[in-house]
């Protein structure tokens, strides 16, 4: 563990090294307002949000202190400075939606996680995995005068499909593990019947899946290579740096003694890739379509959706690119598969130049609410409306921001405007 926190100058030396990032791009993100906000700003609820990360996301007390949410400026603490109640969860990194929505619900209220009886036996892993103290365990509780606790659940990147599918089974549980488990043994949250949650916000999220990972169109085990290495290199310590898969119900805990080296090539080469419970099905349009057909807008959730874009269209040409000023080189390989590849309908999917235009890691048409599969209904954000519970709100498109600009990781953005004003938006939604 390294002595202390990395300087801004050493941190700013690292990214300009070895991710070429822009510099002096430095810029604040507007967020548009609801038509209820006034100047005043007054709350209508006070509900906790909680932070829920994407796929190869980490914890808190990981990565030597540099934040998903916010790289080295804290997201979650400085919306607790501008007065909002927000925790971080952590869930399983390469996971599948279904096992990160049961960590997940562990992880905020408190309790052993419980994938499932028929879960695990359908997909061979244990049922059981760790247990958790809670960051909100009076989640789910009534007040002194009748009024349900409920958050609010921002998730970026496959984070917010994972949300998604922790606010259908909380709705309306799962019959197939009622039907096949003891009623005695059988985890609350597949029992469904509970309004917990307020609102749904989705960033840069892959609801219809990501071209990337499109009839095997880019090898999985370079995608998490290349980013544990960047991850390494920012951090500073790239020797040190250590990185938990969270695997333990598939039976991929490191072993004392073991070298990160061997436990990664472990990780990387097993069998779990070849299953449908893992993060790369769920990813892919094929994945993403399966999931959308059973995970459903609920009618007692907001729910909002903002998209990333760092491409542009060459005027004479016509042609999609990635933009080298705003898209980091890391996601450069991905961003320029994402801008050309197609599909004419294999695996029931057509992709074609409506895909192309990206972020570097989620296509801009999949970003703003599920679709493939889904009859949920999106309507455009329009600044003299109230939002409407049980349908998507499209907040529009970011342009100039690549996949992990929206979240501070190696970029000098200033998201704190962002996210507070998002923060305001939540917490002015009527109960």
């Amino acid at each position: 563990m390294i002595k202390g926190t990395i300087s801004m100058r050493k941190f700013f030396k690292k990214v300009m090294s070895k991710l070429v990032v822009v510099p002096f791009l430095v810029l604040s993100l507007a967020t548009p307002t609801f038509a209820a906000e006034n100047s005043s700003k007054t709350k209508s609820n006070k509900y906790p949000i909680v932070l829920v990360h994407g796929f190869m996301g980490w914890g808190r007390d990981e990565a030597f202190g540099f934040k998903y949410w916010g790289g080295f400026n804290d997201i979650q603490e400085n919306m607790k400075k501008s007065g909002y109640s927000v925790y971080t969860a952590t869930v399983g990194p390469i996971a599948s939606n279904w096992d990160r929505a049961c960590e997940l619900y562990a992880y905020i209220k408190g309790g052993r996680v419980d994938y499932g009886k028929v879960h695990s036996e359908k997909y061979g892993h244990e049922r059981y995995g760790k247990t958790f103290p809670g960051l909100y365990p009076q989640w789910g509780q009534k007040d002194q005068y009748g009024n349900m606790k409920k958050i609010h659940l921002i998730g970026h990147s496959m984070g917010g499909q994972t949300i998604r599918t922790l606010v259908q089974l909380l709705e309306e549980g799962s019959r197939e593990e009622v039907a096949g488990t003891n009623q005695n043994e059988i985890s609350p949250l597949f029992k469904g019947d509970k309004s917990w949650v307020c609102s749904v916000t989705s960033i840069s999220t892959p609801h219809d899946g990501t071209s990337i990972l499109d009839d095997k169109n880019f090898a999985i085990n370079t995608l998490v290579q290349k980013m544990l290495g960047t991850l390494a290199s920012v951090t500073g310590n790239n020797k040190s740096f250590i990185y938990d898969f969270k695997a333990d119900q598939w039976g991929l805990k490191r072993e004392p003694g073991e070298s990160y080296n061997k436990y990664v090539s472990k990780v990387l080469n097993s069998d779990i890739w070849n299953t449908k419970d893992i993060a790369k099905w769920d990813l892919s349009p094929q994945g993403a379509k399966e999931l959308n057909k059973w995970v459903k807008a609920q009618p007692d959730v907001y729910y909002f959706s903002w998209t990333t874009k760092a491409t542009k269209t060459l005027p004479i040409t016509g042609r999609v690119v990635p933009d080298p000023i705003f898209m980091n080189p890391v996601l450069m390989p991905t961003a320029e598969i994402m801008t050309h590849h197609t599909n004419k309908g294999q695996g029931g999917i057509k992709i074609d130049s409506k895909w192309f235009h990206n972020d570097g890691a989620v296509n801009v048409i999949s970003a703003n609410g599920p679709k493939l599969g889904s009859n949920d209904k999106i309507v455009r954000y329009k600044f003299y409306e109230l939002p409407q519970k049980g349908q998507w709100t499209d907040m529009g498109i970011i342009e100039n921001t690549d996949h992990m600009d929206i979240v501070g990781v190696a970029n000098f953005r200033d998201l704190r405007s962002f996210y507070n004003n998002i923060g305001n938006q939540l917490t002015s939604l009527q109960k």
